[in-house]
């Protein structure tokens, strides 16, 4: 055997031998993933295991008391770079909220704290977050490996390369932080060109409002608070995440009307 077929014998034994391929080769393949396809993702040289992403779990913001939560994310910082963001996206923002009849405020709170107004997109790969918490977190294993699977399938339909998108430790991705399965279920096509897109503005809008209707938002009475709580709830259930989402919302929306 030649020095080439060497490296792609060794290539292919690594490529199968991979444990987490073998958990989710079967289901990828049963939604049309095709197996080279796969293959090629699995053996790319910047698969990592991050211990860091358990020390992240253990330490969740949302265990943090109220006040030490609120200091985070309901800040006169925050307030004011929503009030800039505001400013250059409202038009296209407040088109999709009437149109979608979900507060605009509400959007704009959501971004605030999922990406600070797109400026955190986050540390690690979609692909090795979820990669970790397969290998390495029993109790988030079969989670981790339906929503790797859902990003592969988004990846493999939209073309986008696997090892391309950043996002957070727990495998959430684009400006408003969806999941692979929520993008799946929930994103929707803002401005009209037919494709969701993850770090496009008007998609954002779109599909965060989207999540929220389709969640409980109540669109035919706005003050209904429970049924508002219950939706914001829904994209993250902490009670400490919806208090500061609703307060930075009465914020910004104070502030805005005032600037």
């Amino acid at each position: 055997m030649g020095r080439l077929g060497i490296i792609l014998f060794f290539s292919l034994f690594r490529i199968s031998d991979d444990p987490v391929l073998s958990i989710i080769r079967s289901d990828a393949m049963k939604i049309g993933i095709p197996e080279t396809y796969l293959n090629e993702a699995f053996s790319h040289s910047k698969i990592e295991i991050h211990d860091s992403i358990l020390d992240r779990f253990a330490r969740p913001y949302e265990k943090k008391t109220w006040d030490e939560y609120r200091k985070l994310f309901v800040t006169k910082n925050r307030i004011d770079e929503g009030a800039k963001f505001f400013k250059s996206h409202g038009d296209i923002l407040t088109g999709i909220s009437k149109e979608l009849k979900v507060d605009p405020f509400l959007i704009l709170s959501i971004i605030g704290v999922e990406s600070n107004f797109g400026r955190h997109r986050g540390k690690f790969t979609v692909f090795n977050a979820l990669y970790t918490q397969i290998s390495k977190m029993p109790r988030r294993s079969k989670w981790a490996q339906k929503e790797l699977v859902a990003y592969l399938s988004y990846c493999y339909t939209d073309n986008i390369p696997p090892h391309s998108i950043v996002g957070s430790y727990a495998g959430a991705f684009g400006y408003g932080q969806f999941i692979p399965t929520s993008f799946k279920n929930y994103a929707i096509d803002g401005n009209g060109d037919g494709i969701r897109q993850p770090f496009v503005w008007a998609d954002v809008f779109a599909s965060i409002a989207n999540y929220l209707v389709k969640n409980g938002y109540p669109v035919h009475d706005q003050s209904d608070a429970k049924k508002v709580y219950k939706s914001v709830y829904a994209y993250n259930h902490a009670d400490n995440y919806v208090k500061a989402i609703l307060e930075l919302r009465e914020e910004l929306n104070k502030k805005i009307i005032i600037d």
